[in-house]
């Protein structure tokens, strides 16, 4: 039996101390890569209705609806990310506002998941504009959603696309009038459909 404060005991208490340290920080290392997710944060004192539209290996597909409530968080897609860019629709349920864009895919009223963007109508679902969201290829992204980029509600007509009048465009986003576009920024036309990026 070794005494207890002999150096040798000394010695192995510090060892055991720095072995379980190292494995309690692999373990955190490990876990913390599990964190590679597409999230939006609703940063505004509204409930917000999320459409999302990506590109994976099976081509487009669009996806709604989160509900989300004011200033939280959600997950909208798990794992490391699979695209540079996606394209995002929100809805302010409570004060009727929308966040949206000129990229053009298919969404409807309840919840869904639409493969393809293109002949939305013809299929029987809406064609609604999305804004973009570049995430420069990184592994995880965060969309922070804010009432300084929500536009008021487009009245809209029954059989045509997108809103009535001007609009559709976010402020403070690459696709709003004389906003210079961001480095990287797809440059979509408008009404340009989201198949046509590279």
């Amino acid at each position: 039996m070794i005494p207890e404060s002999s150096p040798s005991r000394r010695s192995m208490l510090r060892c055991k101390g720095i072995g379980l340290a190292l494995i309690l920080a692999i373990l955190c290392l490990w876990s913390g890569k599990a964190a590679a997710d597409f999230r939006l944060c609703n940063n505004t004192s509204s409930r917000v209705g999320i459409a999302l539209g990506y590109k994976d290996a099976e081509g487009w597909t669009t996806e709604g609806w989160w509900n989300i409530s004011s200033r939280s968080c959600e997950t909208l897609l798990k794992g490391a990310l699979v695209a540079r860019y996606y394209y995002i629709y929100a809805l302010d349920y409570d004060r009727g506002g929308e966040w949206s864009g000129q990229a053009f895919m298919c969404s409807r009223d309840k919840e869904f998941t639409i493969k393809g963007t293109e002949n939305c109508l013809a299929r029987g679902f809406d064609r609604t504009g999305f804004f973009e969201v570049d995430t420069g290829e990184q592994r995880a992204w965060t969309v922070q959603l804010t009432d300084a980029n929500e536009q008021p509600a487009q009245p809209r007509v029954p059989g045509l696309p997108g809103p009535v009048g001007p609009g559709g465009n976010v402020p403070g986003l690459p696709n709003s009038p004389g906003a210079a576009p961001a480095p990287g920024a797809s440059g979509l036309p408008p009404a340009a459909a989201p198949g046509s990026k590279p």
